[in-house]
């Protein structure tokens, strides 16, 4: 079930996305070659701790995982696209890193990702990075009322794959609210004017994952969360929650 979320309840979820991008910014300013995962994760904890709010992710344990995740962001290094846990592992130069954070405010959630590199970026990064958020851009854009689930997972996949980049088949966005993962989900590829039709009240996280070779396929850690692409290609990964409103799509997760 898809719920519609009203003005008093997009207020809150406004607020647990401030926290979101508070953690993220805090996070990337803080990344530098020599820091370990470990110390993000602590810094992200420490804007939890500091704002009032609880985390959505330590503790979460969906269907496919064989363990509660164990850390309140998912730190995802080079080849890793998403749910890396956070480890000692030292940042070296040249990484790209991938964060994502999800925070809970009054019993509504919030959810976003951003990607960058610490010390010096390859150009091939760089363009991996900022096509995986023009395709974000593109999706919010697309994400109006009376608009389709479809235009949206369309804008996504037109911009990753015309860019020559894999797109992992199965993932991608979904509904937020009183749940961090709700209803419907959000597929990275798609076929415009189709799915369902979109409302004002309707809150979604869109979230492209794109690896810079052109395959789809991946392999999961021992860990159970840990996704890779197969054949050890970087990813990234942009995220962010978005409002349906009659004004057209409003971003929560900003400072």
């Amino acid at each position: 079930m898809v719920e519609l979320k009203t003005a008093d309840e997009l207020a809150v979820m406004r607020e647990a996305g401030r926290v979101v991008a508070t953690a993220l910014a805090a996070c990337r300013d803080k990344a530098a070659v020599g820091v370990s995962l470990l110390e993000l994760d602590s810094i992200a904890a420490d804007v939890l701790t500091s704002m009032g709010a609880t985390s959505s992710f330590q503790h979460y344990h969906p269907h496919f995982a064989p363990t509660p995740f164990p850390a309140v962001i998912c730190a995802s290094v080079n080849d890793v696209i998403v749910h890396g846990i956070p480890s000692a592992y030292r940042l070296r130069d040249g990484d790209l890193v991938s964060i994502d954070f999800g925070a809970c405010v009054d019993g509504f959630h919030g959810d976003a990702a951003v990607s960058f590199v610490v010390g010096t970026a390859s150009t091939d990064d760089l363009s991996l990075i900022a096509t995986t958020q023009e395709a974000l851009d593109a999706g919010i854009a697309a994400a109006r009322p009376g608009g389709r689930l479809g235009d949206v997972s369309h804008a996504v996949g037109v911009i990753g794959r015309g860019a020559g980049y894999g797109i992992p088949e199965g993932f991608g966005g979904h509904g937020v609210g009183r749940r961090m993962h709700e209803e419907p989900h959000i597929p990275n590829g798609g076929r415009p004017g189709r799915g369902l039709k979109l409302r004002a009240g309707h809150v979604v996280a869109i979230e492209p994952w794109f690896w810079s070779g052109p395959g789809s396929t991946y392999s999961i850690d021992e860990d159970g969360w840990t996704l890779r692409s197969a054949d050890r290609t970087r990813g990234a990964h942009a995220e962010h929650t978005v409002a349906i409103t009659p004004e057209g799509p409003q971003i929560l997760t900003l400072p």
